[in-house]
């Protein structure tokens, strides 16, 4: 039978609050109601989420998570940050709620998260994506990088991310420069979720030093996110 959809109920602390940011990412909503209880409904193209509020409900404590499959994960992520940057002058990066950067999960496949305002997870990857496998498939330093991710990003266990890179990085000291600065540039947005922000300014001071202007322009991309992150540190409660 063709044509079924599937819609998750995502439970909130409060209502108005996640309408507000699912807006901010660029979704719309579509339904209302506060009686019998609180319930909204936002969509974006035909991704569609039933929000359901909980007052008091502890947004740390949520185990609420959806996969999501999309044509071009890339795009969409540009529409959410352009969306939060628009509207909240800044991508949260740390603490709840968060958006996460595309970066490749070792075990997963590519794409990335947002942790909303109810601590749920939207896991967003590419449809028809898959695990790398064979000749190249990431090996050293690189493949350390993406079990960290696999740690950070999609478990949201910083600290263990973290030690993954640390030891990582004395494995394979001696890695190509550009592994090296991509793994301090993780290490840096890592401690700025973890609350400590001199280090993540010295980790991203260490990537700097490590690359030259050929290098510098092929991880642009990644520098620009890590100074976003860094710079914008709000403290361990921040969003």
């Amino acid at each position: 039978m063709a044509g079924e959809r599937m819609y998750p109920i995502l439970t909130v602390p409060d209502l108005d609050e996640a309408i507000a940011f699912y807006e901010d990412l660029g979704f719309r909503r579509t339904y209302r109601q506060v009686r019998p209880n609180p319930h909204a409904v936002v969509e974006l193209e035909d991704m569609g989420i039933h929000l359901s509020a909980v007052p008091g409900f502890d947004p740390a404590a949520s185990l609420g998570s959806v996969i999501i499959t999309v044509p071009d994960a890339d795009a969409l992520y540009r529409t959410f940050a352009d969306g939060l940057r628009r509207t909240r002058g800044r991508i949260p990066s740390a603490g709840i709620p968060r958006l996460l950067r595309p970066r490749r999960k070792q075990g997963t496949t590519s794409g990335f998260s947002v942790v909303d305002v109810g601590g749920n997870w939207l896991r967003i990857s590419r449809a028809g994506d898959t695990e790398e496998e064979g000749p190249d498939r990431a090996t050293g330093l690189a493949r350390v990088l993406e079990v960290a991710a696999r740690q950070g990003d999609a478990r949201g266990d910083h600290a263990v991310a973290l030690d993954v890179l640390d030891r990582g990085l004395a494995r394979h000291a001696d890695a190509p420069a550009a592994d090296r600065a991509r793994a301090e540039l993780y290490r840096a947005e890592l401690l700025v979720r973890l609350g400590d922000p001199v280090p993540a300014r010295a980790a991203l001071a260490r990537a700097e030093s490590l690359v030259g202007a050929a290098e510098g322009d092929a991880l642009a991309e990644d520098f620009a996110h890590a100074r976003e992150v860094v710079g914008d540190w709000r403290g361990p409660h921040g969003g």
